[in-house]
This record gives C-alpha cells, sequence and structure tokens, in this order.
C-alpha cells in the first residue's frame, strides 16, 4: 500500500527545502502608472522585467502577483533546465518558414546557458548543476518512439553532439532501472532547485528597481489599464505572464487549459541505496511511457518523481495550494517504485501539485498586440523554465518597440485557436489520459509497437 506523505501541499518542497514560503511585499496601494505592467511574477514575468531594466533602466515596470512571486508553476516544477523543444516543429510552420523554426530550435538551446550566466552574475544559488537528460525506454514500444524521437529532432537541427540514442548497456551504466532496453540522451542540460531560482531572480529583479506588487488580483485587463481588487494601472504596454491561471482572467476562461501535474519526494537516501540505483551523473530522468514521468536527484540526495495525476479538474478549476489527491500520491509512489526498487522502503517526505499551461495545439506562443499594447507568453506544456527565459528575453523587445532574431521566431504572434467549452474540454483531456495509461500498459503487457491507443488519445485533444 502506498504511504501518506509526511506533507502535502504547502505549495511545494522546493519552498520547504529553503525553509518556508517567502515574507510578503506589499500589495498595490490604489491607483498609479507604469511604463510596463507585468501581470503574474512567475519565470515569464520576472524574466521580463529583468531584460526590460537591463535595456533601459530608466523604465518604470511594475509586476502584479495575486500571491507571491513563484507561487505556480514556477516554485513547483520538476527543475529540468533542458533548453528543449517539446512541441510539433510542423505547427510552426503556419507562421514561420523551416528556417525560422530551426532558428527557435538554436535560441531555445541557448537558454540553458543564458540562465546559468544571469544566476551566476546575480549571485543565484539555485543548485545549478549542469548534466544530460536521460529519457528511458523499458518496452520495445518505448525503444521505438526513443528512435523516432532522435531522427525527428536532428532533422530539425539538433546534431548528435546534443541528441543521439544509446543502448541498454550505456543507459543502465547511468541508471540502473529494471527492464531498460535503451534509452534518449540529451547534452548540455542542468538540474535546477525551482523556489532557489525564481526566488533569486525576484530579489534581482527588485534590485534593478522593479516593484513586485504581491497579494494583488488582477480582475481585468483593458487597453492600456489593468483592473485590480487595489486599484488600476493605467500603462501603454500591459504583459500578460499568467501561463496555466490564464483560464482565470476575465475573457480568457478558453484560451490555455490548466493541466495538472504532480510530484513526490523521498527522504534522503543513504549510500547503500545509490550504490544500487546508480545515478551518479545526477542526470534529470525520465521514461518514454505515453503518461511518461519526470524524475531528478536533488543537491541532498532525495529522488523527487513527477507525472500527470488527476489531470485536469472541471471549468479549468486549479490546486487547493498544491494539495495533491490520493490517487496521484498512489500512482506517482508505484512509479517510484517500478524504476527504483532500492527506494522501495524509502519515506516519502513531501507530496505536491500544480498547473500548466496547455493551449489548443498543445505549442507555446509570445506576442504583443500593438494595437492594444497587450502582449503575453506561456502555454509552454511543462518546459517553462527554460522557454519562459527566451519568452522573457523576446516580450521585452516586443515591449521596447525592437525587431530582432527573437521577435521574428515563428512562435511570436502565433494565433491559436481556444478551448471547447465545458464539458467537452473535461471529457477529451480526461479521455486522452485514459487513452495513454490504457496504452501503457498493453504496451508493457504485449512487447509489441506502439499502441494505437495512445495515437487516438493525441489526436482527441490535438496533442502530437
Amino acid at each position: 500500500m502506498p504511504q501518506t506523505p509526511a506533507r502535502n501541499g504547502d505549495i511545494s518542497f522546493w519552498y520547504a527545502d529553503i525553509g518556508g514560503l517567502p515574507a510578503p511585499r506589499p500589495p498595490l496601494e490604489g491607483d498609479r502608472t507604469a511604463d510596463v505592467c507585468i501581470v503574474g511574477a512567475g519565470y515569464t514575468g520576472l524574466w521580463t522585467a529583468w531584460y526590460l531594466k537591463q535595456a533601459d533602466p530608466s523604465l518604470d515596470v511594475l509586476v502584479l502577483e495575486r500571491e507571491f512571486a513563484g507561487f505556480g508553476a514556477s516554485g513547483r516544477n520538476g527543475g529540468w533546465l533542458t533548453g528543449g523543444f517539446a512541441w510539433n516543429h510542423e505547427s510552426y510552420l503556419s507562421h514561420g518558414s523551416p528556417e525560422g523554426v530551426r532558428a527557435m530550435v538554436t535560441a531555445l538551446g541557448g537558454t540553458v546557458e543564458e540562465v546559468i550566466r544571469v544566476a551566476e552574475a546575480e549571485g543565484i544559488d539555485a543548485d545549478i548543476r549542469r548534466t544530460d537528460e536521460l529519457m528511458v525506454a523499458t518496452n520495445p514500444a518505448q525503444l521505438e518512439r526513443v528512435a523516432a524521437e532522435v531522427a525527428h529532432r536532428q532533422s530539425w537541427g539538433e546534431g548528435p553532439e546534443r541528441i543521439r540514442m544509446i543502448g541498454a548497456e550505456e543507459s543502465l551504466a547511468r541508471v540502473r532501472i529494471p527492464g531498460t532496453m535503451g534509452a534518449l540522451l540529451v547534452g548540455g542540460v542542468a538540474r535546477v532547485q525551482p523556489a532557489k531560482l525564481v526566488q533569486g531572480l525576484a530579489h534581482a529583479v527588485e534590485r534593478a528597481g522593479v516593484r513586485i506588487a504581491e497579494g494583488t488580483a488582477v480582475t481585468r485587463i483593458d487597453k492600456g489599464v489593468v483592473t485590480t481588487d487595489r486599484g488600476r494601472v493605467r500603462a501603454p504596454v500591459i504583459l500578460r505572464a499568467t501561463e496555466g491561471f490564464t483560464a482565470g482572467l476575465p475573457g480568457s476562461e478558453r484560451d490555455w487549459l490548466p493541466l495538472n501535474s504532480a510530484q513526490i519526494v523521498t527522504e534522503p537516501l543513504p549510500a547503500e541505496v545509490w550504490e544500487k540505483i546508480g545515478w551518479q551523473g545526477h542526470e534529470i530522468l525520465g521514461d518514454f511511457a505515453n503518461a511518461y514521468c519526470y524524475c531528478q536527484r536533488t543537491r541532498e540526495g532525495r529522488i523527487a518523481v513527477g507525472a500527470r495525476g488527476v489531470p485536469y479538474r472541471m471549468g479549468s478549476k486549479t490546486d487547493r495550494r498544491g494539495q495533491a489527491d490520493a490517487e496521484t500520491v498512489a500512482r506517482l509512489t508505484a512509479i517510484l517504485q517500478r524504476h527504483f526498487p532500492a527506494a522501495r522502503g524509502a519515506r516519502i517526505d513531501h507530496a505536491w501539485c500544480g498547473v500548466i499551461g496547455v493551449p489548443r495545439d498543445w505549442c507555446a506562443t509570445v506576442g504583443l498586440d500593438p494595437a492594444t499594447g497587450i502582449g503575453w507568453a506561456g502555454g509552454y506544456v511543462g518546459v517553462g523554465v527554460s522557454t519562459s527565459n527566451l519568452a522573457g528575453r523576446t516580450l521585452a523587445d516586443l515591449a521596447l518597440g525592437r525587431k530582432t532574431d527573437l521577435t521574428a521566431l515563428p512562435w511570436v504572434n502565433r494565433k491559436v485557436r481556444v478551448w471547447e467549452p465545458e464539458p467537452l474540454r473535461w471529457m477529451g483531456v480526461r479521455g486522452m489520459y485514459a487513452l495513454l495509461n490504457a496504452a501503457d500498459r498493453r504496451e508493457a503487457a504485449r512487447r509489441g509497437p506502439t499502441s494505437k491507443l495512445a495515437t487516438f488519445g493525441n489526436w482527441l485533444t490535438g496533442r502530437h
């Protein structure tokens, strides 16, 4: 039977790891003006603010946050800084060329070094460790998908020095996951402690002269005006950086779907357990199941395991300060015990969850409407740690009216249709994950090729 975590919710383990939640910043105090008003103090909003002030220190930049900086996915994610292109490359051809898509692949690949550069320059200690990404295959269908993924990504500009397929022996020499048949290996990535990164970035933004108003709920965004429960802000440029919480804004209920993801973390494991597991390279680690997982070995020798639990709540509802349900905790515990049997007896110290933003075509966008001065970025579908940095740099260029290599990338000002009304989107997303989980069971049992159930499940919601 899965054990009950010692702690559930309280935003995430990453905050417990740094001694608790940050001291609150003052809210907005009545009406005011700004040159740029940013809604949302996660990675995207903070990166945007930082790059704006680097470009023009005289700008009056105000960031509004309903809870506290790093409350959402920025303080709860799996700590994967990958620079990866996690969406359908072909989808961007409707708004660009193959060369433009390859330029976007290259730009994303550069985010890892850029995040590390800024962290070092600003003195942000976020447990950053350069490593590799290892995505393991444990049955023939998963191995088939590894080979296809490597070939596809290499065709879009990621060379063998960045991404390649490795065999069972080399994979097991890194991490001894039972049943390993091979893996996808990606170089040039890093592991981070998410809350340390977002809190350090918030302090860096403040040192640059940006005001972050916490405890300030935005109730409406119009041309030139942001309305909150604490007053109105008038600004010629307004940037929405609300990711998984976007559906809570009037008029944006169907723009991006808040998809739930959850994690558990063990107690620190003793040396004898690590000797059985391996994982001495601290790779960020996952598998090639259709309903995949993502893991990291933390600074102090814990294992963090994440995956989709109950994927979506009716009406785009979000969680209660990160509290994960029992069904999700049981599923994550089963993944932990299957991939790391040596840790079977380990105590689960913390469980938590959060939401990520998912567009209808599962592809991220960034843009700004020059007619209204309203910009946006997000829909990262789970790779926001690195993508948010590129989005922040691009939003800053757009807000400043610059035409740069970044503003020419094909995700800029790309329009995506909205999600269906309820209960259709609830039925679609729940149905998709039911089919993906069924496909994984069938693939594991039959040891055959990729199940058509997964293909149908992805088609159901436009995921590629």
